[in-house]
């Protein structure tokens, strides 16, 4: 009688402890791509800034961000299996989304409602036309035929202070390369500005997309430079704006973003050949 006893209890347990890792929330998946090196060597890191960025998502419930091993795009399709929301920290992103031969498939993707989040010339298309789509599936688009450049050390201003990209940090100086005069979709909501020459500037924004099934995009122009991923404030607005975009809720005191010293040391740069 003690044995069947035992059982019963033994079978009431596992089935409870079934029942409550099934109610456990999914994950989200987050893919986060870069591409190949491009520009001097402390600028443009993107492989570095890329799994700096998957080991801050993942510090944060409800998240399982994974970095492409593969530049540009996954090669292997199970990489994007259950995908929530797709990153680049890259040359133009908006080239490699609308490349003819994977244009289906990431259609597909963002109709679905993936989240979309870019950073700094990620934020382009090289190929102008290519634009109003970009617009359409980013909110802002950066193309030197009606933008420019400016480097220098501006206040980042925070135009929503409730938004929850902007939770956990407060308005600071920064030392970065200004992308001018981008374009914006009607849509869009302006999150972060600099003033240049009395002129606004946005660096920071979001979309909710109109696709079949909605979707959040969210696109940053800052991050020209490696130091400033060394700076907390500038980690959590970027990582909020990519837990916004799966729709994952920031907490009020902003994304967790910790980084060690080794974490924020580059590779030392290759030698010129």
């Amino acid at each position: 009688m003690k044995l069947i006893r035992t059982i019963a209890l033994l079978s009431l347990f596992l089935l409870s402890g079934w029942n409550s890792h099934a109610k456990d929330p999914v994950k989200k998946r987050i893919v986060v791509i870069a591409t190949a090196p491009d520009h001097a060597w402390n600028t443009h890191m993107y492989s570095d800034e890329c799994k700096l960025l998957v080991k801050c998502l993942n510090q944060n419930p409800g998240v399982e961000a994974v970095f492409s091993a593969d530049l540009d795009w996954p090669k292997d399709p199970k990489v994007l299996d259950g995908v929530k929301g797709i990153v680049y920290y890259s040359r133009s992103a908006g080239d490699i989304v609308f490349d003819p031969k994977r244009r289906k498939e990431t259609a597909k993707l963002f109709d679905s409602g993936v989240g979309f989040a870019t950073v700094h010339w990620a934020t382009a298309t090289n190929d102008a036309k290519l634009g109003p789509d970009y617009l359409e599936l980013l909110g802002g688009w950066f193309h030197l035929n009606h933008s420019g450049l400016n480097v220098g050390k501006y206040t980042l201003q925070q135009l929503d202070p409730a938004h929850p990209i902007c939770n956990g940090w407060l308005p600071y100086p920064l030392h970065d390369e200004i992308y001018l005069n981008l374009k914006f979709h009607p849509a869009t909501k302006p999150l972060v500005k600099v003033t240049i020459n009395g002129k606004d500037q946005i660096v920071a924004w979001v979309l909710e997309r109109k696709g079949p099934s909605g979707g959040r995009s969210f696109g940053t122009t800052l991050g020209h430079f490696h130091d400033n991923f060394r700076i907390e404030a500038f980690r959590r607005m970027i990582v909020n704006g990519i837990l916004w975009s799966v729709g994952i809720e920031v907490p009020k005191e902003g994304a967790k973003v910790n980084a060690t010293k080794e974490d924020l040391t580059l590779p030392p740069p290759s030698p010129v050949k």
